[in-house]
């Protein structure tokens, strides 16, 4: 299969148009469009279906697109490989991903000791949601992911490698000075007539369950962008909310949080290729396992029952 038909294929999917692919990839528009027509013809399905505002996969286009795309990102990885060997030395880089609260926490400090311990090495980080990163490390573009099993879940995946390193128990982030700061734990009833500001629907399915187990309602007013305009609206007082435990080694200095009494938890997870891992990725588990445990004892596989 002609690896170039295969690029050109991907690109209309991504753009969702065969004149803007053609654009990119300096290609005709019908060239792109027989490119299309001959691929549809060695599968025997349609690959595209057309609509007002362009092109879209078929449900078989996008099962292919999938594999397509992986099959590119592993030639290019190869590409990659061999010009860096063309010395004779090989140094192959260690792309990490992690959430947000996991990339400005223990993952850091993981990668600090595994450079210490194993000597310099090329890396990358890049934060992103569980679902994101399952899907990167899937397509070949992270060589490894820390994410959580929060809602919706993490997919099954035959072809990745899940590992636990533990379950975070969720926290109430508030602004300093606020009357339930440093009272130990409280009910989740003390704080249900206060705003609340969520950044992503994980983590408020987490905080309605939570509520609802409880038999109260937690009011979810304010929305943010991202992790840190949400605990940037808490040190204003704008609201409170609920953040990963392992978050709170790198909170600002403006908030403070609380427990919960039985509060909401999520598990943490090392996924990887099954097939051709990364060199480096047991030395990562092991460090990553270290600075976890650092922040509270382990405990037993994470429940999916406990999240859904």
């Amino acid at each position: 299969m002609d690896l170039a038909v295969c690029l050109t294929f991907v690109t209309v999917c991504r753009l969702g148009s065969m004149s803007a692919a053609a654009a990119e990839l300096h290609h005709t528009q019908s060239a792109v469009s027989r490119q299309i027509a001959g691929l549809e013809r060695q599968l025997g399905v349609p690959l595209v279906q057309r609509h007002a505002r362009g092109v879209r996969p078929t449900p078989a286009g996008e099962v292919f697109r999938h594999h397509a795309l992986a099959a590119l990102n592993a030639i290019d990885r190869g590409v990659r490989a061999a010009r860096e060997v063309g010395d004779g030395t090989l140094d192959r880089p260690l792309a990490i991903g992690a959430t947000p609260s996991l990339a400005a926490g223990i993952v850091p400090t993981a990668i600090r000791r595994l450079l210490d311990t194993g000597g310099p090495r090329r890396w990358s980080l890049l934060p992103g949601l569980s679902a994101q990163l399952h899907d990167r490390v899937v397509a070949g573009d992270l060589n490894v992911a820390v994410v959580t099993d929060a809602p919706p879940g993490l997919p099954d995946e035959p072809d990745l490698e899940r590992r636990f390193l533990g379950t975070d128990e969720m926290v109430v982030v508030l602004p300093v000075g606020h009357p339930r700061a440093g009272t130990g734990r409280v009910r989740i009833h003390a704080l249900a007539d206060q705003t609340w500001v969520e950044d992503n629907d994980g983590s408020a399915t987490l905080l309605r369950q939570h509520a609802a187990r409880a038999g109260v309602t937690a009011r979810i007013d304010l929305t943010a962008a991202d992790l840190p305009g949400k605990v940037a609206l808490v040190a204003t007082g704008h609201a409170i909310a609920l953040v990963p435990g392992a978050l709170t080694c790198a909170l600002r200095a403006d908030v403070t949080t609380v427990n919960l009494v039985d509060p909401p938890t999520r598990g943490i997870y090392l996924i990887s290729p099954r097939r051709d891992p990364h060199p480096s990725t047991a030395a990562l588990l092991d460090q990553l396992r270290l600075a976890f445990g650092e922040l509270r004892p382990p405990e037993a596989p994470h429940a999916a029952t406990q999240t859904r």
